[in-house]
């Protein structure tokens, strides 16, 4: 299908018009919600194996065909007997039975006698009930042993019920989960072997300049280490998508327009990184514009303003500003949110702590909402506060380093005396791993 023909509703991925507003630059809560609106689920399903399911997005809901655990059984080792017994004779039990974890009783146990049991076996029939080892006295009368469970035992003490875990037939994990750990050990203790996922989303990786050069090669006065590459490429991995490198493309309008109409053919979306104006030598914008729709973002935010968004068929186009400060704040709360929904997860909505500031602004520009590199630490009374890091260059890559996450301050605010609460938000909740 050619770029510039419309799509038809059901296979684009955002909706031309949506983009179009009123006001130079977009706020930060309006741009979150144009997007949250019109971006959808794009990846296709796949079956894989459990081992390689972590960290995926989850297509088909996972039902629990049995119970778990399947059977009532002890959780801990201890003796087995029935507590309608145990109140009529004091406690003093025969034990007749021996029952190891993956051994099944093969007989009832009789009444008024106990079985040894072992965490994890299965309750025989005719009791309910499990006293601690610990807490028993062991004897042998007459070559037969013997044991006295104390009193105050309730009934049903340290068994785990049939199906306590999950119910037969109840919804284990629902569609859209991103794959933990957890929920692999919850899949696989239902006995499935393999799991339906969205397919990984790909994105081609562009940067773009004649002063950029990867590492390992020398570098001369005027250029530049493209450390964005790496670092676009390491929040990908977080996010779980196929980065595709495209390399370094030199500042060649029909290089970049070649580069650009090809990669929009077979991947899902192209991030970029500089060119993120539209000035002469921004031809990242140029191409967009000619190959298909730029929805234009002035973001009204520090850092990350001149940040642009577009598409070219079904295929999206996200321009990040050059320096890696605001390359990876926009990163995280534009881009990152992006494909999260468009591989089948609900949109991820970080949780902002309220936490007291230990520092201050003097002075901020009203109308731009601004993100701070900050840190938790503890005040002279050991109080958790949180402190900014003091030079707020996008260029400063020891400030993302130092940081445990972003600072928020919002578009009406001009000043934060120090002790004054603020909106903090984790590093963690915006799906990085912790230090």
């Amino acid at each position: 299908m050619p770029p510039n023909k419309p799509l038809p509703p059901e296979l684009r991925t955002l909706v031309d018009d949506c983009f179009q507003h009123d006001s130079e630059r977009l706020r930060h809560d309006e741009a979150i919600a144009i997007l949250r609106e019109r971006v959808k689920t794009v990846a296709t399903p796949e079956t894989v194996p459990l081992e390689q399911a972590a960290g995926r997005v989850l297509a088909k809901a996972v039902t629990a065909p049995r119970d778990v655990p399947l059977t009532d059984n002890s959780a801990m080792d201890g003796y087995a007997f029935a507590h309608g017994a145990y109140e009529a004779t004091g406690g003093f039990f025969p034990v007749d039975q021996r029952i190891p974890a993956g051994h099944p009783a093969e007989v009832p146990l009789l009444p008024g006698r106990a079985a040894r049991i072992f965490t994890g076996a299965v309750i025989p029939e005719g009791a309910d009930t499990v006293a601690m080892q610990e807490d028993c006295e062991r004897h042998d009368q007459d070559s037969k042993p013997f044991v006295i469970i104390p009193p105050g035992l309730k009934k049903g003490a340290n068994v785990r019920r049939a199906g306590e875990d999950v119910a037969r037939g109840a919804e284990l994990i629902p569609a859209g989960s991103r794959l933990r750990p957890q929920e692999i050990a919850a899949i696989a203790s239902v006995g499935q072997a393999e799991v339906t996922v969205t397919r990984r989303l790909k994105v081609a990786l562009v940067s773009t300049g004649d002063e950029i050069v990867r590492p390992g090669n020398p570098i001369q006065p005027g250029q530049v280490y493209d450390s964005n590459h790496y670092l676009l490429h390491a929040l990908l991995q977080c996010v779980d998508a196929e980065a595709i490198d495209l390399g370094v493309l030199k500042d060649k309008p029909n290089l970049i327009r070649t580069t650009i109409k090809e990669a929009a053919a077979t991947h899902d979306a192209i991030l970029t990184t500089g060119g993120a104006s539209k000035g002469e030598e921004d031809h990242l914008v140029a191409a967009l514009d000619a190959l298909g729709t730029r929805h234009m973002w002035q973001l009204a935010i520090k850092p990350g303003r001149p940040m642009n968004f577009g598409q070219i068929g079904d295929c999206i186009m996200l321009g990040l500003p050059g320096n890696p400060v605001a390359a990876m704040v926009c990163f995280l709360l534009y881009v990152r949110p992006v494909l999260v929904a468009m591989s089948g997860a609900p949109w991820p909505e970080p949780v902002r702590f309220q936490i007291p500031a230990a520092f201050e602004i003097r002075k901020k520009k009203p109308d731009r909402r601004e993100f701070s590199r900050g840190w938790l630490t503890h005040d002279e009374n050991g109080r958790l506060c949180v402190d900014k890091f003091e030079r707020d260059g996008s260029g400063l890559i020891t400030g993302l380093r130092e940081a445990d996450g972003l600072i928020e301050i919002a578009e009406e605010t001009t000043k934060v005396e120090r002790g004054e609460i603020v909106n903090f938000i984790p590093f963690t909740e915006l799906g990085l791993p912790g230090k």
